[in-house]
């Protein structure tokens, strides 16, 4: 396979689904199906993709058999693909009537410096380990910052996290993620205020010196302050130190984008997903 940066890209969201998944193949496309109940390490719940150099093969039959497959395993009908390494399959998907969304891609340049960002007082960058107390708190965090999109200071807070953080606990997903991060398959960090509470966060899952990051975000009460840009920032030093040379991510708004345009991430193509399809991790 070529190592161009599409290549590394394209490699990598065939491989790293593998840590927690299994294969089954449906002609020109590979579904993951997790062995285990429970929250996957990466790749939403049992979602679909082209296998690599087959994508002109792929056709309606090979989506529709996907399709039943997901509805037998009672999981959502999630399918995820770079988009130029299979340019057929976004008609086949939407001829079978659903609806595609693209988000954008960046990369970073691994010889672009990126330095700690400046902090608010009193808040610290965290990388957490399974047995933190904060964790549940640190997985609870992403659904309030994306429940209210934009980066405008919004209006969930400590209460609020505190809330999502005790369900998390009770419905067994904090203990579910404990053992991904113990393996070292999934990388939590956090901009932690003095009292302990996560104010922002991010993940990420390398996989043969790739990875992307995700999930970053920002409690609402506390935007604007330049904790999503720190969070990620220690995020690529964390992956660069440990072996990551090509740090990727994906984006669904401007003001995002702009956020990694500062820290030196540059276009790098797009995904392809189904809209409204559950969130990888």
């Amino acid at each position: 396979m070529s190592d161009s940066l599409p290549a590394r890209i394209e490699q990598y969201y065939a491989s790293v689904p593998l840590l927690f998944a299994d294969v089954e193949v449906f002609g020109s496309l590979r579904l993951f199906v997790r062995r285990q109940p429970g929250a996957p390490y990466y790749g939403g719940p049992s979602h679909a993709q082209p296998l690599a150099g087959g994508a002109s093969a792929v056709s309606a039959t090979d989506v529709a058999r996907v399709r039943a497959r997901q509805r037998e395993l009672g999981v959502p009908e999630a399918f995820e693909w770079l988009a130029e390494s299979a340019p057929g399959l976004r008609a086949c998907i939407e001829e079978a009537g659903l609806p595609v969304a693209e988000r954008p891609l960046m990369a970073l340049d691994p010889r672009h410096p990126v330095g700690p960002r400046p902090l608010p007082d009193g808040v610290t960058i965290r990388v957490l380990t399974a047995d933190d107390p904060a964790l549940p708190a640190v997985l609870a965090l992403p659904r309030l910052a994306f429940a209210e999109e934009g980066a405008a200071r919004g209006s969930a807070g400590r209460e609020e996290l505190s809330v999502v953080a005790e369900e998390l606990i009770e419905d067994g997903t904090a203990a579910t993620v404990r053992p991904t991060v113990r393996a070292g398959h999934k990388t939590l960090i956090a901009a932690v205020a003095p009292d302990g509470t996560p104010l922002a966060v991010g993940h990420y899952h390398p996989a043969n010196g790739t990875t992307e990051i995700g999930g970053v975000g920002t409690l609402p009460v506390a935007r604007r302050q330049g904790l999503a840009a720190a969070v990620t920032a220690a995020l690529v030093h964390h992956a660069r130190d440990h072996g990551v040379s090509t740090v990727f991510l994906a984006y669904a708004e401007d003001a995002v984008a702009r956020i990694y345009s500062g820290l030196g991430f540059r276009p790098a193509g797009s995904t392809l997903l189904i809209a409204n399809q559950p969130a990888r991790s």
